[in-house]
C-alpha cells in the first residue's frame, strides 16, 4: 500500500511538471505570436521575398545647341560564384570560356585563364572577381559566354551595375559643369541635383528553385528618370578661351586664371574657364576662381568714376592733376606705376590708369562723408553674391567707416581697388551693366530644364538694377574706349571690330602672401564691339612670385583679344565685317578665293583671256569673288600687317606663300586645299609663330 502510494505521488509530481511545462510552452508561443510574431514573419518573408531598387537614369547636361556636356554611362563589376557551377558543365566548357575571355580582355592567355579558373573552382570560390569598371559592350559579351550564359543560379555569373558620370569634353568647363560622385557633387551637377537625379523605382522579387530571384508580376514601380539641364555655355568659345588662357598661364608660369564671357543683353554666361597650376606644372579646372573675392586693382576705378558721375560731381572732360604720379595721403604715398603724369582730363587719367588721379578725386569729394562713397558700392550690389546658379559663391568684403580696419587712408586706396574684395564675376557683371546702357543683369548659367525633350522650366534674364543713366554711361564708355585707343591697352584692338575696357594690375596680399612677395593679379575686362556691345569678357590672372610679366595689359589683354577674335570669326554677335577683310571674306553666291596676282595672270592667259592685273609686284595677293549675278571680279586684296589672314579654301602654294610672308612658320597636314588653320584669322602675329594648316 505504501509502495502504491509512493508511486502515485511520483506520477502526480511528474504529471504536474508536464502540465506546467505545457503551460509554459503555450505562454511562450502566445508571447512569440503576439510580441515577436510580426518581426519573425518579416524575417521569414525576407528570406523568400525582397524589394529591389530600380535606379533612375540621371539627366544629361547640354548646351543650347544640343551639345552634350555631361551624361551617365553604366559600368559593371563582374564576379563568379563557382559553387553553383555543375562539374560536368565546367569540365566541358572551360577551354572555350578561357579562350573567349582571352580574346575579350587580351590581358592573359587562354591557358592562364583556364589555370586560374580551375584553382578557383577547386577552392569553391563564391565571389571571384573577374573585372571592375567594365563597359556595357564587355558586359554583354560576358553574359553570352559559355557557362556564364546559364545565369547566376547555374553559371555563377554575378554582375553589379554602377553609374559613371562622364564629360565628353574632359577638362572643358569641368569646374562649371561639376562632378557627380558618391561623396563629391559640385558645379551645375550640385546646383541642379534635384532635377537631374530623378526618382528611383522598386519591385518585389521572390526566391524560387535554384536560389534564383524572380520578379513578382505587377509589383514594379517604374523609376522616374532625371530631367535634362540646358546651359548657356558655348562650347566653341569655351574651347578657345581655355586654350588662350592656358597658353598665357603656361608662358609666364602663373598660379591661376579665369575667363568669363557674358552676353550683354541677357546676362547669360557663355564661357566660364578656371585653370589652376598643379604640382606637376600642368593646368587643370581645379577651383572656381571666378567666384573668389580678391582686391581687384585698377578695374575698380570704374566704380569710383561711376560714383562721382552719378553724384554729378564731375564730368570726364574736367581736369585733374596727378601731381607727377605721387600724392601723399596721411602717412602713405599713392603712386602711379609710371611717374610723370600731371594735369590732364579725367578720361585721360582713366585711360592711363593713374592711381594718384583717381585717389585724389575720391578723397577730394568724399573725404568728409566717406560713407556716401561706400553706399555707392552697396547700391551696385558689390556687397552680396551675384546670385549665379552655382554653389560656393563667397561673400565680398567692403570696409566701412567706423570699422576697426578703417583709417584715414582707406578711402583713396579703396578708390583704386585696394581694401575691398570682390570676385571677377562681380567685376564682369559691373562692366556688363555699362555695356548694357546701365542695366545690371543677373549672371546665369542654365537657360531651361527639359523632361523627355520637352521644356518644363525656362529661365529668363533678370534685371537687378539700373545703375546709371545714358549720360553717365556715355562718359564711362568714352573712358573705356580711350584705354584701348591710347591708354594702357593700346595695341590690343583688332582692325575688324572695336572694343572698350580697362586693364587692372594689383599687388596681392592674401592667404599668407605679403605685398613684398611680388605676387600680382593682372586683369582686363571690356566689351565688344564698343559701339553696340554684344559680349562682355573678363580675364583675371594671378602671377607667380616676382614674375617678369604682371601688368593686365601684358598677361590678361591678349587672352581677351583671342577670345574676342573667336566670337567675331563665328559672327556670334551678328555684326558685319569689312568686305576687304580676309578674316571675314565671302559675298554673293560664292565665297571669295585669294591667290597671288602672278597665279591669276597665268590662269587667265592659259584660257586666252587678257590679264586685267598689271602690277610691278606679281606676288601681291588678289581676291576673286562671284556675286549673285555670277559676275566675276578680281581686285587687289587688302592685307593687314601683323594680322593672321584667312587662307581657308586656298591652294597649298598660295596659302604657304601668304603665311610665310607674314612671318609665320607653316606646318602642313593632309593634301588638297586648305580646310582649316590652327590660328584664327584676325589674330595678331608673333614672328616665328607656328601655324598648322589642315588640307582636305
Amino acid at each position: 500500500m505504501k509502495i502504491a502510494k509512493d508511486i502515485r505521488f511520483r506520477v502526480y509530481i511528474a504529471f504536474t511538471f508536464i502540465c506546467l511545462f505545457g503551460v509554459a510552452i503555450i505562454i511562450k508561443a502566445a508571447i512569440i505570436q503576439v510580441k515577436e510574431g510580426p518581426r519573425l514573419r518579416a524575417m521569414a518573408k525576407e528570406m523568400h521575398t525582397r524589394f529591389d531598387t530600380l535606379l533612375a537614369e540621371r539627366g544629361n547636361i547640354y548646351t543650347e545647341d544640343g551639345t552634350l556636356l555631361s551624361s551617365s554611362i553604366p559600368e559593371f563589376e563582374v564576379h563568379i560564384d563557382f559553387s553553383v557551377i555543375d562539374s560536368g558543365l565546367f569540365a566541358k566548357k572551360i577551354d572555350t570560356l578561357a579562350l573567349c575571355l582571352s580574346n575579350l580582355f587580351g590581358d592573359q592567355t587562354s591557358e592562364q585563364y583556364k589555370e586560374e579558373f580551375i584553382q578557383a573552382y577547386n577552392e569553391n570560390n563564391k565571389y571571384y572577381l573577374l573585372g571592375r569598371k567594365l563597359k556595357y559592350s564587355q558586359y554583354e559579351a560576358l553574359r553570352n559566354f559559355p557557362i556564364f550564359n546559364k545565369g547566376k543560379g547555374y553559371g555563377g555569373f554575378i554582375a553589379e551595375s554602377k553609374e559613371k558620370r562622364v564629360t565628353p569634353y574632359n577638362i572643358l568647363g569641368y569646374r562649371t559643369i561639376g562632378v557627380f560622385r558618391d561623396s563629391n557633387v559640385s558645379g551645375l551637377e550640385a546646383a541642379y541635383n534635384d532635377d537631374l537625379e530623378g526618382e528611383n523605382g522598386r519591385r518585389v522579387v521572390q526566391k524560387s528553385a535554384g536560389n534564383l530571384w524572380v520578379p513578382v508580376d505587377g509589383s514594379e514601380v517604374d523609376p522616374k528618370n532625371g530631367k535634362d539641364v540646358v546651359t548657356t555655355l558655348d562650347i566653341n568659345v569655351q574651347d578657345v578661351a581655355e586654350h588662350a588662357l592656358m597658353s598665357i598661364l603656361d608662358k609666364y608660369k602663373c598660379q591661376y586664371g579665369t575667363c568669363i564671357v557674358m552676353e550683354v543683353k541677357t546676362g547669360k554666361i557663355r564661357t566660364l574657364v578656371n585653370l589652376g597650376r598643379q604640382p606637376d606644372s600642368t593646368y587643370w579646372e581645379d577651383f572656381n576662381y571666378a567666384m573668389i573675392p580678391t582686391e581687384p586693382g585698377s578695374t575698380f576705378k570704374l566704380v569710383t568714376l561711376l560714383s562721382l558721375l552719378n553724384d554729378k560731381l564731375i564730368n570726364v572732360d574736367n581736369m585733374v592733376d596727378a601731381e607727377g604720379g605721387a600724392i601723399h595721403f596721411g602717412n602713405r604715398v599713392m603712386k602711379d606705376s609710371h611717374l610723370g603724369l600731371h594735369l590732364m582730363t579725367i578720361w585721360k587719367a582713366y585711360a592711363e590708369s593713374s592711381n594718384a588721379a583717381m585717389a585724389k578725386l575720391a578723397f577730394t569729394y568724399y573725404k568728409d562723408q566717406p560713407m556716401k562713397y561706400v553706399n555707392h558700392l552697396l547700391s551696385l550690389h558689390l556687397d552680396r553674391p551675384t546670385g549665379i546658379d552655382l554653389p560656393g559663391e563667397r561673400n565680398s568684403v567692403i570696409t566701412k567707416p567706423g570699422s576697426p580696419s578703417w583709417s584715414n587712408t582707406s578711402l583713396p586706396w579703396m578708390a583704386t581697388g585696394y581694401g575691398v574684395l570682390i570676385s571677377p564675376l562681380h567685376t564682369c557683371m559691373l562692366y556688363n551693366a555699362i555695356a548694357n546702357n546701365g542695366n545690371m543683369m543677373k549672371p546665369y548659367l542654365v537657360s531651361s530644364i527639359k523632361e523627355y525633350g520637352k521644356v518644363v522650366q525656362n529661365f529668363e534674364p533678370t534685371l537687378i538694377e539700373k545703375i546709371a543713366d545714358s549720360n553717365v554711361v556715355g562718359q564711362l564708355k568714352k573712358c573705356m574706349r580711350a584705354v584701348v585707343t591710347e591708354g594702357t591697352a593700346k595695341g590690343i584692338e583688332s582692325p575688324f571690330y572695336t572694343m572698350a575696357g580697362k586693364t587692372g594690375t594689383a599687388q596681392v596680399a592674401d592667404k599668407g602672401i605679403r605685398y613684398t612677395d611680388g605676387v600680382y593679379q593682372g586683369s582686363f575686362v571690356g566689351f565688344i564691339p564698343a559701339d553696340q556691345p554684344k559680349y562682355t569678357i573678363c580675364v583675371v590672372i594671378r602671377t607667380r612670385p616676382h614674375s617678369a610679366a604682371y601688368y593686365g595689359g601684358t598677361i590678361a589683354a591678349p587672352v581677351f583679344r583671342m577670345v574676342a577674335d573667336k566670337i567675331f570669326s563665328e559672327n556670334m554677335g551678328a555684326w558685319s565685317a569689312p568686305l576687304d577683310s580676309l578674316a571675314k571674306n565671302g559675298v554673293g553666291a560664292m565665297p571669295a578665293k585669294a591667290a597671288t596676282a602672278h597665279n591669276y595672270n597665268v590662269m587667265l592667259s592659259a584660257i586666252g583671256k587678257k590679264a586685267p592685273i598689271h602690277t610691278d609686284h606679281d606676288n601681291i595677293m588678289m581676291l576673286m569673288q562671284t556675286d549673285s549675278n555670277k559676275h566675276v571680279s578680281i581686285q587687289p586684296q587688302k592685307i593687314f600687317r601683323n594680322i593672321v589672314p584667312d587662307v581657308k579654301g586656298m591652294g597649298l602654294k598660295d596659302a604657304v606663300y601668304l603665311l610665310e610672308t607674314c612671318g609665320l612658320n607653316v606646318e602642313i597636314q593632309g593634301k588638297g586645299k586648305v580646310q582649316s588653320q590652327s590660328i584664327i584669322a584676325g589674330t595678331s602675329i608673333t614672328k616665328g609663330q607656328r601655324i598648322i594648316i589642315q588640307l582636305s
